[in-house]
């Protein structure tokens, strides 16, 4: 019986989605399914088995599951299972442009999320995979925001809390989002010589053990992956609390294989 899955998203940029993503494929080619993960960008393609979005074709005995793309762009199959992987804050419709009657289940990162939703059909909470970091405390009197630099993340917010609570030199690491934003909130604390502008690493560790605690006041967040590997690492974190459910990797992967039925 054939066991392909393929993982089609439109986006493969760095981000929680992204990473997750990676994650379940290596994890499920491990398993025994070949399992690909389709998307627009190159990020994802040295880091799992990969390929581009234009090159794709869904056969009708491939599961697919689906994210940040309109459904009607991958249900013309009727394929073995088509679950939608929904990582993001806004309505579900307006994210999937679509109607769920060819879904078999609609997937959740957060039980919080799911209820925000309100989504009357089929559906599963499981969280995304949260790396274990091994954080060494510098002790370096430096803090971390991680978070993209726009309005929704608002990373001016949490430099304020790292100030008030006394640290005086805070790394940002974050993609650029709005040069809007950038300006009018972030660059005054860069030229005061408060702030430092980071890349975001891929190196989750290097990141973390460059601080002491870790910062971080999103507006709207499905999981709080940010939240959850401070929780893990036992680094201290100050902001805005999701309360991440944090799940052991087997069991990620036996309710995905359950779904995947």
């Amino acid at each position: 019986m054939s066991k392909t899955v393929k993982i089609i998203s439109g986006w493969s940029k760095p981000g929680g989605s992204t990473c997750h993503f990676i994650w379940l494929t290596n994890k499920l080619n491990e398993e025994g399914y070949d399992c690909t993960f389709y998307g627009p960008h190159d990020w994802h393609k040295d880091k799992c088995q990969s390929g581009g979005i234009e090159g794709i074709r869904v056969l009708p005995t491939d599961r697919v599951i689906a994210h940040y793309v309109p459904i009607r762009a991958v249900d013309v199959v009727a394929n073995k299972r088509l679950i939608y992987s929904c990582h993001e804050s806004p309505s579900l419709s307006n994210v999937a442009d679509m109607s769920l009657d060819k879904v078999d289940v609609v997937h959740f990162v957060s039980e919080r999320q799911r209820l925000l939703q309100g989504v009357e059909h089929p559906q599963v909470v499981i969280p995304p995979h949260v790396q274990k970091v091994n954080w060494s405390a510098p002790k370096n009197k430096k803090a971390a925001v991680i978070g993209s630099i726009d309005s929704n993340k608002h990373p001016a917010q949490a430099i304020a809390l790292a100030r008030e609570a006394g640290y005086e030199r805070i790394l940002l690491f974050g993609k650029l989002n709005d040069p809007n934003y950038f300006v009018k909130h972030i660059l005054p604390l860069v030229v005061e010589g408060v702030v430092e502008i980071r890349q975001h690493e891929d190196d989750r560790e290097k990141m973390y053990n460059e601080v002491d605690a870790v910062y971080h006041s999103s507006h709207s967040e499905t999981f709080g992956l940010v939240e959850a590997e401070c929780k893990l690492a036992g680094i201290p974190y100050g902001g805005v609390q999701f309360l991440p459910q944090i799940m052991k990797e087997d069991e990620i992967i036996e309710a995905w294989k359950e779904i995947l039925q």
